[in-house]
């Protein structure tokens, strides 16, 4: 009960109208340290769905010594052709800034275009990419500065409290952090301080806010306690 839902993976499949017209494959949290989740199986998927993109949500890894093996796994994924692009989660930033470093550059290496609080413009849509919020490195004002109002915003980012501090209007947004509890007892995020968001409820799925659309992940991997209760390893299709 415990252990089999960190590795029977279960693919989400969300639809909704953006006017961006494209598919995209989000993975969150892969905590490489503790992920049951191997490369293959994604490589598989991608090669079977065939998504314009794939998004990673933030939360790579906190430990150096698993930078190699974060390695081998993303030079798998890009291995599929399909472009990546990521942003950075609050375990991220625990590296040492010499590991951060190191990261980003494996990252840069296989291809992955880290966002860090600016826009990618796609042509008639656009990625805006948000820093993590626990870390306070997000900028939110920063990266919309340079968004075309008149295009679909995507946006990426980690944790998804952020939204309640985005002043500007999106169509979509993609987030993780939450594990969606991991262990899924009720009450919960009564007690664990994560933010205004799980503590009113809203900690994975889809919810409406009052500048646009969030989707938030359960994420492929663990954090702390390498175990699962009632919430399986996900990976999200997005037709949007």
């Amino acid at each position: 009960m415990f252990i089999l839902p960190t590795q029977w993976l279960k693919v989400e499949r969300v639809h909704y109208k953006t006017g961006a017209g494209i598919k995209v494959l989000q993975i969150s949290d892969i905590h490489i340290e503790h992920i049951r989740i191997p490369a293959s199986r994604l490589t598989r998927l991608i090669k079977t769905e065939r998504p314009s993109y794939i998004v990673i949500t933030g939360d790579f890894t906190e430990l150096a010594p698993y930078l190699h093996k974060m390695q081998r796994y993303i030079k798998e994924l890009a291995s599929a052709g399909v472009p990546i692009l990521a942003v950075y989660g609050n375990h991220d930033h625990h590296l040492p800034p010499d590991a951060l470093k190191q990261l980003t550059k494996i990252l840069e290496g296989a291809g992955v275009r880290l966002l860090h609080n600016e826009v990618l413009d796609q042509g008639h849509y656009q990625f805006i990419g948000i820093d993590d919020w626990t870390s306070k490195k997000s900028d939110p004002e920063h990266a919309f500065a340079k968004a075309n109002s008149s295009k679909p915003s995507i946006v990426l980012t980690h944790d998804p409290n952020v939204v309640l501090h985005i002043k500007d209007s999106f169509a979509y947004l993609m987030a993780g952090h939450f594990h969606g509890m991991q262990f899924h007892l009720p009450f919960l995020f009564k007690y664990l301080k994560k933010g205004a968001l799980p503590a009113a409820g809203i900690y994975k799925g889809m919810h409406r806010m009052e500048n646009g659309m969030i989707y938030i992940s359960k994420g492929i991997s663990q954090t702390g306690t390498n175990a699962r209760f009632l919430i399986r390893s996900e990976v999200t299709i997005h037709q949007l």
